[in-house]
Order: structure tokens, then C-alpha cells, then sequence
């Protein structure tokens, strides 16, 4: 029996309205911030299965048959969340969607469970189903590519030119294809984002993120005047991930969040930042926001031993870094590693005497001891490979799943998850482990169909098995920090860094490019947990030298590098960045970014990124890579003080609403702060 809905949700200044009228299904009929609307009312939950889809043709995950018929039946509200539960009286399907406000905007899942007496398929469910208030002339679009060397490279189009006006109205016919970006594979910002922003100058500007370390997908299409928002995934078009739910079974879509503002495009950027932090549950040890060195970036490249690491041990400690960490080669005698991953046991002759001698000169150092693994990866050459049941690995058609002379491990499988146990517990036990780096390096394809799951469901049941498996780690063991590299933030998504500390933001070896990502990094990555590779080399002008220190200090600082080759001056800028940075990183946790100048371009040769406090104080990290100078027009910021390097002063000035950089030619970079806003 359906009941009508209005249901009332407010978190100080945001408030939501869901409604149906008894004989219609859920809407999320309003959003509002301090009473300006986010959202023209629409249907919250669309249904895609393998026997009905849309009710009038299109490409999009919007006007669906089963989603059209939904009922709601139960309604719980418990102060800013609610559950309301609907019915598909025709399949037996219930879709049950929590929805929580907080202080950025609105996070929502679904589950559906098969109350029929029939087998269902489901091919997508998305998890924001949302048209926004505004149309599409008044709209931009930012939205970002992030491959391998390349993160965050964002770019704002017009909405008109994305989603022209094709007459669609006047043949009574929705929008079929729209505008959009899917993840392919097991790395989830590998290529494209799950998370943009739809901003205007004009009305309240909307932005979303999806919670997926799996398959997901976004899109955009006109619809009742404003644009239709799907958001979630995985999917079975883009993902291989359909789901038959048998009488009695239930599945829980990804969870994605739905922040507005009225402050335009660095505005929802802001509030997707509030919005991140309400995720975590942040654990004692990582409060600090400690430096770390790592010794590969441009420096060992996965070739340590006792005579390399000693000098870069006591340069680190020297320079100010609190943890240091051995990276990847440190459990094997070869040099060609690649397909021996997997046991993460301690190389018997690669370091002179023993890795545990490396270990003590950490901690006499003043340091903490960290190392790299990589735990979804078994090489073909490593004894883990023919010791773990076949079912713990990927598979697809009876067969494993092998990229690169590896396999991958599949954490649903309880023989996998004790493997991992072990040699994490021999490694605090051993040698007193305190940081842990997870790498990810193979991309294992659509998934595994193990256990007759389509291949995308069945990537996405091991991530969520991962991030249990991370959860309980930290748990067994509190001490340990853990980033999550993923082969430089190939999946940087907040399903995992919800409960992971660190984030390595590239691979980049370039610091000239480094610098756009680092610019970039906080519109996917909260700034306290953006690890941005800060690599120093005797071989750098001083103007190089500060270009990867501002980087550092862009966000949380990551030090790697030849430190104890550097000249005494050059050593000294270090020790000073490192400074900076531990004055800095108290701010990290509650700054919010945005960019003066516009989002960087890759090629841009200015790039300016600010971290803003709620006291209206700033810091601005600004770096050339140009070969002239500019004066930087910095808007509404009063007087502005070079915080980085000391004895290098760029010249700058004040006026009544801006502030003046003089930037000089690259490559050149200083970091600054504004007291507040120009009076």
C-alpha cells in the first residue's frame, strides 16, 4: 500500500524536501541553501533490468519503466537523514534509499532486495537521480581527465555547447544521449573523474562525487528545463556489472554525495571538501599530519640497500621528516622484481646486515619505519601464486586474470584475506612497522566472475572486501598509517580514502608538470591528504628546486630525493620547506581550496592555488613555468606575505579589492599568505 511522502530535512543553512503524493513515485522535490534552489523536483530512484528499461527511448539512466512504478511505503526520518522505502508491485522489487544531510550537502545510497517470486536482473541503479534549478544556458561544466602522469586536468565547458538544444521538446521526446564519463576497470580515476561541478553565476551551483573504487559512471541531459544528473555505477553498459538478485537477496548501490553552493564553480569545490571530511573517521596517529620521505621518487626507484639508504636515512632525519619509508625491491634479491610480488617477506642478502639494521637507523634518525607493498598482486614467480586456492584470485571464463606476470588477488575469498593478514602482522611484529604505502600497479580489466557474478559486480564485491580489510587492519593495528598510492592515484576515490591517510597525488617524475598537479590535486583529494612528491636533485636551478617544494607544501608534504647530495644551500632551502610545512599542516585540516586565476591547465605557465580558512585567510602557492613575467592580479585578498623561500623575496602590493603578485620568469615558485579578504 503506497502512503503519500513529505518529508523535511534541514543541516543549518541546506534543507531538503522529499515528496510523493501516494500514487507517484519518491521525489526529491527540493533543495535549498539559505533558500536559493539547487533543484527542480524529480524522481530520486531510477531501476534499469535485463527485461524493461525506459518507458520512452533514450540512452540515459533517467525515465525508467520499474522506476516509474516505485510506491513509497515505509518512511523513517531521524533528524537530518531519512529512509524511505518503495515498492514495484509488478517485479516484488524494494528499493530502500538513505539520505543524509551534511554540512556541504546531501549523501544518498539505495538498497534493493527482491521481495518477488522471481529471479530480477538489474543492470543499473543510480545513485543521484537530480534536475537542477538551473538551465542549461546559465550552467558550466568542470570536469576532469586524470591518467597516469596526467591527473586532475581540468577543463570548463559550457553546458549549451555540451547539450545543445536538439528540439527534443518539440517531438515529446526526452533527451537520448546527453553528456558523460565512465570509469573503465579497476582503476577508477585512471582516466576520467567521479566527481564535477556545475556552477553558475546566477543560482546555486551543484557538485557530486561517487564513492566507487569500482566501475561509475556520470552523465548530463536536458530535461524539464533544467539538466538531468545521473550519477553512480557500476553499471552493466559501461561496466560489465549486471546482478541477479534471486528471491530474498538485497544489493547496496555506491554511495555518492550532492553538495551545493552559492558561491559558484570554488564554492562547490568547497563544500565537496566539507563533504569529504564528514566521511572519515580521522584515528589519533594521523592528527600530526607527520612528513614522510620515500625513497623512490627519482631517487632508488625500487633498488635499495643498506650502503644506498644509510645516507638518504640520515638526510632525512637531518632535513626534519618524521617517517621513513623503504619503497618497492626491499623482499627480493632481483633487480627485475615485477613478477616475484606477493609474499612480502624480507630479502635474506639484499640489505647488509638485514633489513632490520636499515630499520634501527630509521628510528635512530628520529624517524618512524615504513614500507611499499602491493596486496592485491601475486607475481607468477612468487611462492603465493601456487599456495592460494585458485577461487582467490581473479578469474574470467574458469581462467586467471594476468597482466603483467601478475595475478590478482580477489579479498572475498577468506584464504586471501589471511595471506595479507599474516605478512602484515610478521612486518609490525618484525620490524615495528609503523606506514604502510599500497601500491597498485595492474589494472585487472572489468573484474572477476568467480562465485557467477557478472565481471563488474564482482570487482566491485572485492573493493568493498578491500576496504573491510583496511578498516580491520587499522583496528588490529592503530599505530599504522596507511597510503593509498594506487600506482599514483589511479583509484583516489573516497570509498578508500574514507579510510585510508595519505594519498601520493602522481607519478610524475617532471616537477615542471608535478606543479599543475599538485595545483589541482584538492579539487579530487582533501589538501591534508593530497601527498605531493616535493624530489629535490643536486642537478636543479634554484628556481626548479622551489617549484617541487611549493608543490610539497600545495599540499600534504612528500619528500623524496638525493637530499645528501645537495649543495648546503640547497639542503638549507629543504630544511626550511620542511618547516614551512609542519607550520603549515595545522591549517590542512580545515582549509578549503580554490583558484584565483581559474583551474589549472597543464600548460599553463602561471598556476595559482589557494587554501582558504573560515576566518577568510589564505595561503597561495603560485608557481611560473613561463619564460616572462606577469603581475598576478590576486581578487579580493588584502595585504599578502611570502611565507616561502625566506631570501628570495617576489615583489608585491595592495590594493582596495586585490592584491598584486609580481611573478617572476620560470621556473620560479613562492607560497603566501593573506591575513582575510580586502576590506
Amino acid at each position: 500500500m503506497s502512503i503519500p511522502v513529505d518529508v523535511v530535512l534541514s543541516c543549518g543553512a541546506l534543507r531538503a524536501v522529499l515528496g510523493a503524493s501516494g500514487d507517484t513515485p519518491l521525489e526529491l522535490r527540493s533543495l535549498t541553501l539559505d533558500g536559493a534552489e539547487a533543484v527542480r523536483p524529480h524522481p530520486l530512484v531510477e531501476v534499469l533490468t535485463a527485461s524493461e528499461r525506459h518507458e520512452r527511448m533514450t540512452l540515459g539512466y533517467r525515465g525508467t519503466t520499474v522506476g516509474a512504478r516505485l510506491r513509497p511505503t515505509v518512511v523513517e526520518k531521524s533528524g537530518a537523514a531519512a529512509v524511505v522505502t518503495q515498492t514495484d508491485q509488478v517485479t516484488g522489487l524494494s528499493v530502500r534509499t538513505r539520505l543524509a544531510l551534511d554540512g556541504g550537502g546531501l549523501r544518498l545510497s539505495h538498497e534493493l532486495r527482491n521481495d518477488g517470486a522471481e529471479d530480477v536482473v538489474v543492470f543499473a541503479v543510480p545513485t543521484l537521480s537530480v534536475s537542477t534549478a538551473a538551465e542549461p544556458a546559465q550552467l558550466t561544466l568542470a570536469s576532469g581527465r586524470s591518467e597516469w602522469l596526467g591527473e586532475g586536468r581540468w577543463r570548463e565547458d559550457a553546458v549549451a555547447d555540451l547539450l545543445p538544444e536538439l528540439g527534443f521538446a518539440a517531438v515529446a521526446q526526452p533527451d537520448r544521449t546527453g553528456f558523460g564519463q565512465s570509469s573503465a576497470g579497476g582503476w577508477p580515476t585512471g582516466s576520467v573523474l567521479p566527481v564535477a561541478v556545475l556552477s553558475t553565476a546566477d543560482a546555486v551551483s551543484i557538485g557530486w562525487q561517487i564513492e566507487s573504487s569500482a566501475g561509475w559512471q556520470w552523465s548530463l541531459s536536458r530535461g524539464d528545463g533544467g539538466v538531468v544528473l545521473s550519477a553512480g555505477g557500476p553499471t552493466e553498459r559501461e561496466h560489465q556489472a549486471a546482478v541477479r538478485l534471486r528471491p530474498g537477496d538485497t544489493f547496496e548501490t555506491v554511495a555518492a554525495g550532492l553538495v551545493v553552493s552559492d558561491s559558484g564553480r570554488d564554492g562547490a569545490f568547497a563544500a565537496l571538501t566539507r563533504h569529504r571530511r564528514g566521511l572519515r573517521e580521522v584515528r589519533e596517529i594521523e592528527r600530526s599530519l607527520p612528513i614522510v620521505y620515500n625513497d623512490y621518487m627519482n631517487t632508488l626507484m625500487g633498488q635499495p640497500n643498506t650502503e644506498r639508504l644509510l645516507p638518504l636515512i640520515a638526510a632525512a632525519g637531518e632535513a626534519g621528516a618524521e617517517y621513513f619509508c623503504i619503497d618497492a625491491g626491499w623482499f627480493t634479491e632481483s633487480t627485475d622484481y615485477w613478477s616475484e610480488v606477493g609474499e612480502w617477506r624480507e630479502a635474506p642478502t639484499r640489505f647488509d646486515g638485514g633489513l632490520g639494521r636499515v630499520i634501527a637507523a630509521i628510528r635512530d634518525a628520529g624517524m618512524r619505519p615504513g614500507l611499499w607493498i602491493e596486496p592485491e598482486s601475486v607475481g607468477l614467480d612468487s611462492p603465493v601464486a601456487g599456495a592460494l586456492p585458485a577461487d582467490a584470485f581473479f578469474q574470467r571464463y574458469g581462467a586467471a586474470v594476468v597482466e603483467q606476470r601478475r595475478r590478482h588477488l580477489d579479498l572475498r575469498h577468506p584464504a586471501a584475506v589471511a595471506h595479507l593478514d599474516a605478512a602484515v602482522d610478521h612486518l609490525v611484529a618484525a620490524f615495528g612497522i609503523e606506514y604502510l604505502k599500497l601500491d597498485y600497479n595492474i589494472e585487472p580489466g572489468s573484474g572477476t566472475d568467480v562465485g557467477g557474478l557478472a565481471p563488474g559486480h564482482g570487482l566491485l564485491a572485492h573493493t568493498r572486501a578491500l576496504r573491510d580489510w583496511l578498516v580491520a587492519l587499522q583496528r588490529r593495528h592503530p599505530q599504522l598509517l596507511i597510503e593509498n598510492c594506487a600506482s599514483g592515484a589511479m583509484r583516489s576515490d573516497y570509498h578508500l580514502l574514507a579510510v585510508t591517510h595519505l594519498q601520493s597525488t602522481s607519478d610524475q617524475q617532471d616537477a615542471l608538470r608535478y606543479a599543475a598537479i599538485a595545483a589541482s590535486a584538492p579539487a579530487t583529494i582533501l589538501p591534508e591528504q593530497a601527498g605531493n612528491w616535493a624530489y629535490p636533485a643536486a642537478a636543479m636551478s634554484q628556481g626548479e628546486l622551489d617549484v617541487t617544494l611549493v608543490s610539497g607544501l600545495a599540499g600534504r608534504f612528500y619528500l623524496s630525493g638525493f637530499l645528501n647530495e645537495l649543495s648546503a644551500d640547497a639542503f638549507a632551502r629543504v630544511q626550511e620547506a620542511v618547516a614551512t610545512a609542519k607550520t603549515l599542516r595545522g591549517n590542512l585540516v580545515t582549509a578549503t581550496p580554490f583558484w584565483p586565476i581559474g583551474m589549472p591547465g597543464w600548460d599553463d605557465d602561471i598556476l595559482c592555488l589557494g587554501l582558504r580558512q573560515e576566518d577568510g585567510s589564505a595561503v597561495f602557492c603560485v608557481w611560473s613555468r613561463g619564460t616572462e613575467g606577469v603581475d598576478l592580479v590576486l581578487p579580493d585578498v588584502g595585504a599578502i606575505t611570502q611565507i616561502f623561500p625566506s631570501g628570495a623575496a617576489w615583489r608585491t602590493s595592495a590594493a582596495d579589492d586585490h592584491a598584486v603578485v609580481t611573478v617572476p620568469a620560470g621556473p620560479a615558485a613562492a607560497v603566501f599568505r593573506s591575513e582575510g579578504a580586502a576590506s
